[in-house]
């Protein structure tokens, strides 16, 4: 049987995200994705546990969710988990993982508080005016 890599996230960017580029030429795009899980704690009161997801974008891709993911913008992340070791400041190796994003998707709008209210032009929405009187004509058929 073969092997399988694959992760799959739904949540919110914490920051914009970041774009450089390798010294290639190549754009990468790295940020970060809250996922919350809501449970019951055992006095049935609801607990969120929060999840953040460090998502690493290249080429095209990258550019793309510079570009247009914000801060609190929901988003769909398809990718693949990888490990990545490094030697941290006080000299201890360490390893991360992050999802190799190979597709995307923006979900929903910006962040809630960023969303405008959409509400019809004044007069729209079936108000009348006080002083308007319909015409009536006198002779209605029977």
């Amino acid at each position: 049987m073969s092997s399988l890599n694959k992760a799959i996230i739904i949540g919110r960017l914490g920051a914009d995200p970041e774009l450089r580029y390798t010294a290639d030429g190549i754009p990468v795009a790295t940020f970060n994705v809250a996922t919350t899980e809501q449970r019951r704690n055992k006095n049935g009161n609801r607990q969120d546990k929060t999840e953040w997801h460090r998502v690493v974008a290249w080429r095209r891709l990258g550019e793309i969710a510079a570009e247009y993911l914000k801060k609190g913008r929901l988003v769909y992340i398809e990718g693949r988990i990888q490990s990545r070791e490094f030697e941290g400041r006080d000299g201890v190796k360490r390893r991360n993982f992050e999802i190799i994003a190979t597709d995307m998707k923006m979900l929903g709008g910006g962040p809630p508080s960023e969303r405008e209210e959409r509400k019809p032009p004044a007069g729209t929405q079936g108000e009348i005016e006080e002083d308007f009187i319909p015409e009536v004509e006198d002779d209605v058929p029977l």
